[in-house]
């Protein structure tokens, strides 16, 4: 197949042969880790409201059983496919284990437009699929925990788990059969925005290395530099809010109806509430109409975060994207060949497998919570205040002076069930870009970050499948 027109499947792939060209690994190995393990693609009837009958189609992929249990979302959407879905899989493995969150790979879908259907039509939809998964042993505690994706959210994900509590009483952990769940089904907090709080964590970190910005033409942190998001669903609202908060300028926001343009800067909350109250981004008041949505991929700006769907950087528009920074927050937003082009102009891709990792992260929280059955936080909580407080006495006396209230209050703070949730993933977003980053600088064969991250994730992959004796 031409390289123009390579599948994301195979957009994937190609990534991870150039990859593992830089590896040494025995070449079975390298074809265990590349392909899908198992594919499960089904077909169930669904009855509407009218009494027609409509056959869906659905998908649920497993890419890697080097680690169980493996993690992926479930999409709805009318583009579902078995390539797409064997490629998110695959991603989800090297995500994993770029930051180490310790599950293989899976993703899950259904052909379907969610707008096109009642809410109890999507409840039989989602409760059918749940079952077809359980029948064949695709989703389990131990096994393989879905979570949400683009078109599904706390609700679906809670009619999965009393789905699959229904069909398995007794289970103790049924709980963690999924995650994503709202906060009175085994939820966590922190959860909805953790895609988009670890795309701000990644930028965060990679702005800080001043040697880097400065080979950009940029000063070192957020400050001041301008943004343009496409996508302002979940993970592009939350990844838009925290830049805008830590002192970046939000000037482009693209959706799928259309996109707005201010270089004075836009304010996300409030074109998030314009659009919710008119059910469109364009004709925000003192935002210019850009002729298409695509348009903003073009746009100057300091920083590009697609955080839409895949494929929207091709050889088709790679060579007029003016951003010195792509943060890749959506899976496979640039394909293959564009990314070649890009690389040549020096423009820094933050790739997807690293950037958009917060929400399994945080994910990986909420099934260890399920499995503990506490709550994060309960038990040391106010054992920590009254440890501070002790002290913040003792400086007090030793010093004679008394905090205010708010000082005290800020002072003994416990740590709450958020507080060690964002902790956690902001240690694991760091961590991990310090660990592509380290690859990229002292290999002289790597040339970007996708490939020292794929590198990465397959060495520590590559570990799990030696240390069981199979391969060399």
């Amino acid at each position: 197949m031409s390289q123009n027109r390579l599948s994301f499947f195979e957009t994937v792939l190609a990534f991870f042969d150039k990859a593992a060209n830089h590896t040494d690994h025995h070449p079975g190995l390298i074809d265990q880790i590349k392909y899908c393990n198992s594919i499960y693609e089904f077909k169930f009837p669904l009855k509407k409201d009218d009494g027609t009958i409509e056959i869906m189609q659905a998908f649920r992929v497993e890419h890697s059983h080097h680690k169980l249990p493996v993690k992926g979302g479930i999409r709805y959407s009318e583009m579902v496919n078995a390539d797409e879905v064997k490629a998110l899989a695959a991603l989800m493995t090297f995500k994993c284990a770029i930051v180490d969150v310790p599950f293989g790979g899976a993703k899950g879908g259904i052909r379907v437009e969610p707008r096109k259907y009642t809410t109890s039509q999507l409840e039989r939809i989602t409760r059918r699929y749940t079952a077809e998964l359980t029948k064949k042993n695709f989703i389990g505690p131990g096994i393989d925990v879905p979570a949400p994706d683009y078109g599904t959210g706390e609700r679906e994900m809670a009619w999965i788990a009393d789905t699959y509590s229904a069909l398995n009483p007794g289970q103790i952990d049924a709980a963690a059969c999924v995650t994503g769940k709202p906060i009175a089904q085994g939820g966590i907090h922190g959860r909805t925005e953790a895609t988009g709080r670890g795309v701000y964590y990644g930028l965060v970190r990679a702005c800080s290395y001043a040697d880097d910005m400065k080979a950009l033409g940029l000063e070192a942190g957020l400050e001041g530099k301008t943004v343009v998001i496409q996508g302002l669903g979940n993970v592009g609202y939350y990844a838009a809010r925290f830049l805008q908060e830590a002192g970046a300028k939000i000037v482009a926001i693209s959706e799928y109806d259309g996109a707005i343009y201010n270089p004075k800067g836009l304010d996300v909350h409030d074109v998030w509430k314009h659009r919710k109250d008119s059910g469109h981004i364009t004709d925000f008041n003192g935002a210019k109409n850009l002729r298409k949505n695509t348009d903003a991929l073009e746009l100057e700006c300091d920083i590009l975060v697609p955080a839409a769907l895949e494929r929207q950087i091709t050889l088709e528009n790679a060579a007029d994207v003016k951003a010195k920074i792509i943060a890749e927050a959506a899976n496979g937003p640039i394909t293959s060949e564009a990314e070649q082009v890009l690389l040549k102009r020096d423009i820094l891709i933050i790739p997807d497998a690293y950037l958009n990792a917060g929400g399994v992260t945080v994910s990986y929280f909420e099934w260890l919570k399920n499995l503990s059955h506490v709550r994060f936080g309960r038990m040391s909580k106010r054992f920590e205040e009254s440890t501070h407080a002790r002290l913040v006495e003792m400086v007090e006396e030793a010093t004679g002076r008394t905090l205010s209230r708010e000082e005290r209050s800020r002072v003994i703070h416990g740590a709450d069930e958020i507080d060690l949730v964002n902790s956690g993933l902001e240690e694991t977003m760091f961590n991990a870009y310090d660990t592509i980053r380290e690859l990229l600088m002292t290999n002289r064969n790597i040339e970007d970050l996708r490939t020292a991250s794929f590198v990465s994730a397959i060495n520590k992959i590559a570990v799990s499948y030696m240390q069981l004796g199979i391969f060399p």
